[in-house]
């Protein structure tokens, strides 16, 4: 059953590290599956989300595997009762790049002297203005539900631009302003009320459940 609190409880998630993290790649919709260090991320987080008694009504995950596989392991270790997927979560459209190394990038693809929020990103992906469009949609979505607890895993652009339309910023030329350093099972957590129209950031960016020195939350 869903929480009859008229607050929503919202929790924000990027994947855990994929195989194409692991060898450094430009994944956008490219499809890799979780690396064993990513499977073992999502278990860290959902083991110390059990020990603080941590629950979620229903959790809702982009259709790439490197999400639907972390947004699994923490249905079944929590055991949250819904699980679905939403093509609006999936990650941003890279274009010509999408699943190249950054070497490789780098040697076919020289960075353009500039690029306004309007312009297709690497010829054929999204731009900044139709990523944010989209993150602002996938919101949007998620807020016509009914109150509750809700666990959202998805990947770091668009997660960036979710941030964004909470918060009220708008994108800038080539992608410079603010950018949410969010690493591989980090997450962020908001209340919204409704009725006031009134968001509450309580983190964003946590990975404590890391076993790594830097796992603390960064605004970048």
């Amino acid at each position: 059953m869903m929480s009859d609190q008229p607050v929503f409880h919202i929790t924000l998630v990027r994947h855990g590290e994929s195989i194409g993290n692991a060898e450094n790649r430009l994944q956008g919709h490219a499809d890799f599956a979780l690396s064993p260090t990513g499977r073992e991320q999502a278990r860290q987080l959902a083991v110390r989300w059990r020990s603080d008694a941590v629950r979620f009504d229903y959790a809702i995950t982009s259709p790439l595997s490197r999400a639907r596989e972390t947004a699994q392991i923490l249905v079944d270790i929590l055991g949250i009762p819904h699980l679905e997927v939403d093509p609006l979560w999936i990650e941003r459209n890279m274009g010509l790049r999408s699943g190249m190394t950054f070497d490789e990038i780098r040697a076919r693809y020289p960075e353009p002297t500039f690029l306004n929020p309007y312009e297709p990103w690497s010829e054929q992906g999204e731009s900044d203005w139709e990523l944010y469009l989209r993150a602002g949609k996938a919101l949007h979505t998620l807020l016509q539900r009914p109150a509750g607890r809700y666990l959202v895993v998805s990947h770091g652009a668009l997660l960036n631009k979710v941030l964004y339309s909470i918060l009220g910023i708008t994108p800038q030329p080539f992608s410079q302003g603010i950018h949410f350093r969010l690493g591989n099972t980090a997450f962020s957590v908001f209340t919204y009320n409704p009725r006031t129209h009134q968001w509450r950031v309580e983190i964003i960016g946590d990975t404590h459940h890391l076993n790594q020195k830097n796992g603390h939350p960064i605004l970048e």
